[in-house]
């Protein structure tokens, strides 16, 4: 059946703190019944498919929230990023254009006025927010959006896209709590941390604080202030959730929720690169697995995405106290995926599935059902012009992405385009090796364009273990996903 407002978001307040029945019908009597839906746009970062709706890991991360989210609308279960990586992917979604065809497929930092992505094809790009700002909405921001790092001054969001933004635009994510470190060589392990130094950005560790005291609590108090908050226009409402992102330091509650002895390794292969791409984060595996800390790293990511969790839990508890709570679209992604050392690997940087597959769900009072799940491939560019299209207004002719209404409406829908994800490994032009993945709902085909090819059949090798390119028996599988490589336009 069709999902309803009241029966999620009563959900949703049960798992993240309880709503009384008399609170909540209290604020439904209160509720607002604007003539547009209001936009919850929830963006987390670096979260992979270790959560309970996509379930490739176990013992999966601990997920109430995310999995009554799922339960009650549509759950996007081969959704991918447009390239694997924060700025790009960003990028991607709230511009709507493909970084294949802006050619930004690469991290930047440091932009501290005007956004550096504002040229060439994107010079005149309308972003999300101001799109939904241009047809009478009230575009609201908190948290990581663009690319931003809490350790690396400046960010790529644009101020002047939005009415208001917390804690700045240019430095969206408030203050963040650090555990007292340990130098290296004092705890006896060995030199050459990835991201090391007196900083530790590669690491793990408990905080003895509550949760309160936390970056991503603080986003999410503002997100639900303004949630409570009169307004005369419908919301577009954009939170962003750092973690689970490196390092991986979140109270200590959820790291007791995984007891050591308890954590699995994932899925791998000693000689999976044998027939892949070598990339070039293998030291960090070998620091990772030379220090024994592979187990410790697994059980600090499990902790941040049940952190990352319960502040989204928070969050809908606040939308399901709100006036807002009847007309609200809800839509969550993730930017990208997370390596946690599958094929040598540590965070994305590659095309690989554990690199682009993300978390993808929407709530849409009238349309999604409840507890709907679609397999099909469908691509994070694709949410610029669905929330569009249940916002009754137009996309842009500048999106590259499709409306997925129809796959809400019906999850069996076909679909024929695939998706394509695009990265720039290297930097300088004699560096640079420009990769395309085309995934489709059972192939994934990489053409690097200084390296070999690879291709891998989902449905009897979900891991990637087997590279296929070579086989001649493949030849018209690769002869037909070859056609969906871009052009090289904006390189």
């Amino acid at each position: 059946m069709k999902t309803t407002r009241k029966e999620f978001l009563m959900a949703g307040a049960f798992l993240a703190g309880g709503l009384g029945a008399a609170a909540a019908g209290a604020c439904r009597a209160a509720a607002q019944d604007p003539a547009k839906p209001n936009i919850l746009f929830i963006a987390v970062d670096d979260m992979n498919d270790w959560i309970g709706p996509l379930s490739n890991h176990l013992p999966r991360a601990r997920t109430p929230n995310l999995d009554r989210l799922a339960a009650t609308g549509v759950n996007f279960t081969n959704a991918h990023c447009a390239s694997p990586v924060c700025h790009p992917s960003r990028l991607a979604v709230m511009t709507g254009v493909h970084p294949s065809r802006s050619g930004v497929m690469r991290n930047t930092f440091g932009s501290t006025g005007a956004p550096t992505w504002r040229s060439g094809v994107l010079a005149d790009a309308v972003t999300l927010s101001q799109h939904f700002r241009n047809h009478g909405y009230k575009a609201l921001g908190t948290g990581k959006i663009y690319h931003a790092l809490q350790w690396w001054p400046g960010s790529e969001c644009p101020a002047e896209d939005w009415d208001a933004y917390y804690p700045r635009a240019d430095a969206p994510i408030p203050e963040w709590v650090r555990p007292e470190l340990t130098p290296d060589a004092e705890a006896g392990l060995t030199p050459g941390r990835p991201l090391g130094g007196e900083r530790q950005l590669f690491g793990t560790k408990p905080l003895d604080v509550p949760d309160a005291q936390t970056s991503d609590y603080k986003v999410v108090d503002w997100a639900v202030e303004q949630l409570h908050a009169a307004h005369d226009q419908p919301l577009f409402l954009a939170c962003g959730i750092f973690r689970p992102h490196i390092p991986w330091e979140v109270p200590r509650k959820y790291f007791e929720m995984y007891p050591l002895e308890e954590v699995q390794l994932p899925p791998h292969r000693e000689d999976d690169l044998a027939d892949a791409f070598a990339h070039s984060r293998r030291h960090w595996h070998q620091w990772v697995r030379e220090n024994g800390l592979w187990k410790e790293f697994v059980r600090g990511y499990l902790a941040s995405i049940t952190y990352a969790d319960r502040q989204i839990g928070r969050l809908l508890s606040g939308l399901a106290r709100s006036p807002h709570q009847d007309n609200t679209v809800v839509v969550l992604w993730s930017d990208h995926g997370m390596h946690i050392g599958e094929k040598e690997n540590w965070e994305k940087f590659t095309l690989w599935e554990q690199s682009t597959r993300v978390p993808l769900l929407f709530i849409a009072p009238g349309v999604t059902r409840a507890g709907t799940v679609c397999a099909s491939a469908v691509s994070l560019i694709d949410v610029y012009p669905t929330l569009c299209a249940l916002a009754g207004i137009p996309a842009p002719k500048q999106c590259d992405g499709d409306n997925l209404v129809p796959l809400l409406q019906d999850v069996t829908a076909k679909r024929s385009k695939p998706v394509v994800t695009s990265y720039q490994f290297g930097e300088e032009d004699t560096e640079r090796n420009i990769g395309h993945s085309v995934r489709t709902d059972r192939w994934r085909y990489i053409h690097y364009e200084k390296a070999a090819e690879e291709l891998y059949d989902h449905a009897n090798d979900p891991h990637e273990y087997h590279n296929l390119a070579k086989k001649p028996e493949h030849a018209d599988i690769l002869r037909t996903l070859k056609k969906h490589l871009p052009e090289p336009a904006g390189w």
